[in-house]
């Protein structure tokens, strides 16, 4: 090691302890160890330009454990990025950009969103198969414009949490040759020693995993991690995996336990640290001249980068001009024009069809104007309905657009957000809706990232039937549903699917559909503004008079027994209005008089939906009704499930009528005063 490669690690060292310290929050430990590891990749070893954070070809860096935050934001000014020194001693505050764990859109070269150990290495096998794909897709001889390595560092937490096991399995699976990430080896948790809770051999596991594995005994050797990244460059058909003995808060006082993973440094111990390694103790934020010009290097080299993949670019151009336009319209997230003419009809009055059957024709119908489609199944791809007919398979030819995540629900979400995050696609991740858990944290960030991530659920309610209680959704939609800035769908048939399809491909966020197993009648497209009531959120199915008695809101299949029990209410003098609900979130975009239109205030309300009721107060008010599940289900033929948990037209026009009396009884009381 040089004597300005020390001094430009140290730098990077102290302004990681330095924020840390300002904040009197944060992980000192790892910045203090990793900084070797980080300077290489920055400076060394990552073909990237901080001054266009968004050129398409740069190397991706992901830091996994996002706990460690402060060696990334200050890798990031160092290298020339948009974070200044003010936004380091700004780190963990109110509106500040260097928060406490690295998010997408904050910080100017965060890639993704981490903080929830083990998602950022399974974000980053997104990353790398986005790379892949593209790269099989749109290089040609003597043209590789997609042609770049995801780097990534992760911790011992990382590589302890179950859906590390689930991304590095499907990685091997999908020989990622350009994925490498190097681990901090430190042997200390949060708890204490790893010795309590985690003494596998994590390179035989790998090993297991068909990864390309490596040790270096001394994180701060760097001529041995160089060494171990180029040999890792140099095999192309699986990701690599290079175990770095670090120290944990190195030069500090502490150095070795878990006492420095996740406070900061007492002044004094802080002080310590820099005499220990030969630092100013009475400088903070402290940058030498010679330090800044060494790491500024990586400006001027960034641009030529660039400039030679530019130039390489305009080649491809001259002599691929359709597939540098699409290469060009999918970086910059644009639908190609007209696609929405792809887009099907179903009409009323033929054969029902299940809404995972309609998402397939519909998906099938979009694939070719939608080449940036992409995506699979959790091993379930024959139930989830979710094949690309002519997408071919990514598995034997990484141009195909049909990936087998196999069963690995968590690590298939996350690897659907990295994908995103990559740019130049539209990946989607299905499996049934109640595996909707095993999800959530990666739908969480997703939302977070505000990625298009597109996340397909089906065998969305009790219908599913037989196969009971453990695979029968109850709780899942208002559990998704509380989640901010995601997109909720539950389709009452195939044209509302088609317009749940349209809205989640233009609106550019994260979106779910809950989609059903069992057949469902198809609504009148003449008669009804389908796509445009789905466009607000909910729109009026059956209007009744204009001056209705009751008005009956549903989701998905439970329209249609509303429906049924509308019908059989007016026959009983009780005018019924049935409201369509597909989606809560863009029903609240809407304005408060539309609002009002859908639900007067007036208006007695029944809310029907196969879910828990928790949330539907909102709508029907303190005194109207939800037909709701407060149980879980039942294994049986569905309709029976159905029937036997209150979704039957005779129930719905029971509770109606229940609610219509107990309202005019009020009423009368009130008038009689």
């Amino acid at each position: 090691m040089t004597d300005i490669d020390l001094l430009s690690i140290n730098t990077l060292r102290f302004l990681a302890v330095d924020a840390v310290d300002k904040a009197k929050s944060g992980h000192p430990g790892a910045p203090l160890g990793d900084a070797p590891i980080a300077y290489l990749l920055f400076h060394k070893y990552m073909r990237h330009n901080p001054k266009n954070s968004h050129w398409s070809n740069r190397d991706r860096f992901v830091l996994s454990n996002g706990h460690a935050s402060a060696l990334l934001y200050g890798a990031l000014h160092l290298s020339g990025y948009k974070v200044s020194i003010q936004d380091l001693e700004q780190f963990r505050q109110w509106e500040s950009i260097t928060p406490g764990h690295p998010e997408r859109g904050d910080t100017d070269g965060v890639e993704v969103t981490t903080g929830p150990l083990g998602q950022g290495l399974a974000m980053a096998v997104g990353l790398a198969i986005a790379e892949k794909h593209l790269g099989a897709v749109y290089n040609r001889p003597r043209f590789d414009v997609v042609d770049h390595y995801t780097y990534g560092i992760c911790g011992d937490g990382d590589l302890m949490e179950g859906i590390s096991h689930e991304a590095a399995s499907l990685a091997g699976t999908l020989g990622l040759g350009k994925l490498i990430f190097l681990y901090d080896d430190n042997l200390i948790s949060l708890d204490g020693p790893t010795e309590l809770s985690f003494t596998e051999d994590v390179l035989k596991r790998f090993d297991a995993y068909h990864w390309h594995t490596q040790r270096v005994a001394d994180g701060n050797d760097l001529a041995a991690i160089s060494k171990a990244i180029e040999a890792a460059k140099a095999v192309t058909d699986k990701p690599s995996l290079i175990a770095v003995r670090t120290v944990i808060g190195y030069g500090s006082p502490l150095a070795g336990t878990n006492k420095v993973h996740g406070e900061a440094l007492k002044p004094e111990e802080a002080a310590e640290t820099k005499r220990n390694l030969g630092w100013p103790d009475d400088k903070f934020f402290y940058v030498p001249e010679e330090a800044q010009k060494n790491w500024s290097t990586i400006i001027d080299r960034g641009a030529k980068y660039e400039q030679e993949w530019n130039e390489l670019f305009a080649g491809y151009r001259s002599q691929y001009p359709d597939l540098a336009a699409e290469f060009e319209r999918t970086q910059a997230g644009k639908l190609k024009d007209g696609w929405e003419k792809s887009l099907p009809s179903f009409p009323a009055g033929g054969k029902p069809m299940a809404t995972r059957n309609a998402g397939n024709a519909i998906m099938n119908a979009l694939a070719k104007d939608i080449p940036e489609l992409i995506g699979g199944a959790a091993d379930l791809t024959a139930s989830t309905k979710t094949i690309l007919k002519d997408g071919g398979n990514f598995h034997v030819d990484p141009k195909g657009r049909n990936i087998w995540f196999g069963v690995r629900e968590f690590g298939m979400c996350a690897a659907v957000n990295g994908m995103a995050c990559h740019g130049g696609l539209i990946p989607y991740g299905s499996t049934f809706f109640t595996f909707s858990d095993y999800c959530k944290s990666a739908i969480r960030m997703a939302a977070i990232m505000h990625s298009h991530s597109i996340f397909i659920f089906t065998h969305d309610s009790i219908a599913l039937g037989e196969d009971g209680p453990t695979h029968q959704p109850i709780e899942h939609l208002m559990m998704l549903r509380a989640v901010p800035f995601l997109t909720d769908f539950r389709p009452a048939d195939a044209n509302e699917t088609t317009a749940a399809w349209r809205l989640a491909l233009e609106r550019k966020s994260p979106a779910f559909m809950a989609l059903s197993r069992q057949d469902l009648p198809v609504l009148d497209p003449d008669k009804h503004a389908i796509s445009e009531g789905v466009s607000h959120g909910a729109y009026i199915v059956e209007q009744g008079t204009d001056t209705p008695d009751l008005l009956i809101v549903a989701t998905g299949a439970e329209v249609w027994p509303s429906l049924s029990a509308a019908a059989e209410l007016d026959k009983q003098g009780i005018a019924t209005r049935v409201v369509s609900m597909p989606s809560w979130k863009i029903f609240e975009e809407q304005s408060e008089d539309y609002k009002a239109s859908i639900f007067p205030d007036h208006l007695p309300k029944l809310a029907v939906e196969a879910g828990a009721p928790l949330g539907w107060w909102k709508y029907v008010g303190r005194h109207g009704d939800v037909i709701g599940l407060e149980r879980f289900g039942a294994s049986a033929p569905g309709p029976k499930v159905l029937e036997e948990l209150g979704y039957s037209v005779g129930n719905i026009v029971k509770r109606g009528q229940e609610l219509v009396e107990r309202v005019r009884k009020a009423e009368g009381a009130l008038a009689g005063r």
